[in-house]
This record gives C-alpha cells, structure tokens and sequence, in this order.
C-alpha cells in the first residue's frame, strides 16, 4: 500500500507548545494549559503540546515544528541560570522545564522558527540568552506590584491593569498598529537586564519591560509578558498578535525547502 502525503500548504501550521511539569497526587504529569492551546487554533494552527526533553534533542523537535509558543506558568525560571540564590523558597519552580527550553530558544531564534512567548515565557526567553530578572518586581524600588491577587475570580485576575508603552518602529507596533494599549498583569517576576541583542518593543508605566524582541534572529518573534491567551478572540489586540503569529507559521511551512528533505 502507498502512503502520500498531503501538500505542506494543505496542513496547518505546527506549533510546538512545551508542557509544565506538575504532580497531581503521587504522580508526574506534563501538562499545558487550555487558553494556550486554544490560542494556537485561533492562529490557525495545529498545536503539539511537547513533554520535556533532553536539551539536545531541540534540533529534532525544531524539525517537526512551523512555529514555537512558550505559555506562562505559575513556575519561576529557576535563579540559578542567572547566577542568584532563591530569593522565596515559597515559589513553584519548573527546573524540568529549565533545562531544555533554554536550549530550545536560541535554536529555534537561530533557525529562523517564529516564536511567541508569554509571560514565563518571555522571561525565560530573556534568561536563555543572557539577561536575568528581578525575582520579586513588587519589591524594587519605582517599580509597581504586578501580580495578580489569589481571592480574586479569574475575571478580575485577567483583567485590564495598566497600559503598556509601545516603541516606534518595532515589531509590535506593526503588528498591532498602537503606540499604547490596555494589558493584564499576573506576574511576580519581570525582566532586569535586557539580554544582548535584543529590543525593548513595550514597556509598563512605572518602566517595566513588557515587551521585546531579538532583531537579529531571521524569523518573525515577539516576548510579551501579558497574557494575550485569555479570551483573546474578544481582545482585537490579541487576534492581531495570535494573527501575526499563525501568518509567520504559514510562511515558514511554505517557504522554499531543499527537494530531498
């Protein structure tokens, strides 16, 4: 029997979206969360939730990938990778999650694979490459407590915060054509040092770095530390952004390819 398969531009995009490590009783689980896989469909994509891997094997993975998004997470990127101590011992940490998407960001930036991120996600974008964050933003001098309150409903959680500043001439600001806009904020960590090579795209009221990008990777990226996931087919901010991304997975899919691969 004969097997053909179907033309690349007939297929949705795949979208590589690293899962968390959690325990629910006396067992592992790799896990993802709903919001993020339903935004992936809204970009018009195939999503493919990925357990953790060794850090070597980002290269396979990347093969099978049009695309990468890095979800948030109530874990912290662990201190360790930006040389401190625990600052709150209380804190979730995800070191499985760690050890191989540092490794799969700057494969992925390198080949050229369009990558979103969100909240955790920007910031261990930002780790992988060479910055550090504030392991408590809430208690830096100047800058605002942006977390999020646990007796809050979710409704309230992801609500509006604060606007964010967009900077001329970015990527965000192309994609979403605003210079500022309304976002939601439930992070406890934020960016510190920006790494090398990469560029503020929006920033916080109080100078937070909200929103980056690396112009030297050759695909389209984007780090936002929001939460444009939540019920982002209502948000036109959102579908802007989840657009983009499902637009730059479609051009990566059909981009001109060596005959024998």
């Amino acid at each position: 029997m004969t097997f053909i398969s179907a033309p690349r531009q007939s297929r949705r995009p795949v979208v590589l979206v690293p899962a968390c490590n959690k325990h629910l009783g006396h067992h592992a689980f790799h896990v993802a969360g709903k919001k993020y896989v339903d935004a992936v469909r809204l970009a018009g994509c195939l999503p493919l939730v990925v357990p953790g891997e060794a850090p070597e094997a980002a290269d396979e993975l990347l093969d099978l990938a049009d695309g990468v998004l890095l979800t948030g997470s109530v874990s912290n990127v662990h201190p360790s990778h930006f040389g401190e101590a625990v600052h709150d011992s209380r804190l979730p940490l995800d070191p499985g999650r760690d050890a191989w998407t540092l490794a799969l960001i700057p494969a992925a930036l390198q080949r050229g694979v369009p990558l979103f991120a969100i909240c955790r996600g920007l910031q261990e974008a930002n780790v992988a490459l060479g910055g550090s964050l504030h392991q408590a933003v809430q208690e830096q001098p100047g800058l605002q407590d942006h977390r999020s309150r646990d007796e809050d409903s979710v409704e309230v959680q992801y609500g509006m915060a604060h606007a964010v500043r967009v900077e001329a001439g970015g990527v965000l600001e192309a994609v979403v054509g605003q210079r500022e806009f309304q976002v939601n904020s439930l992070h406890g960590q934020g960016v510190r040092q920006l790494a090398p090579g990469l560029r503020v795209e929006a920033t916080a009221p109080d100078g937070l770095i909200e929103a980056f990008s690396s112009a030297e990777a050759p695909g389209f990226n984007l780090f936002v530390q929001w939460h444009p996931e939540w019920q982002a087919a209502d948000n036109p901010v959102s579908l802007r952004l989840f657009r983009a991304f499902g637009e730059a997975c479609r051009d990566y899919r059909d981009r001109p390819r060596d005959p024998m691969t």
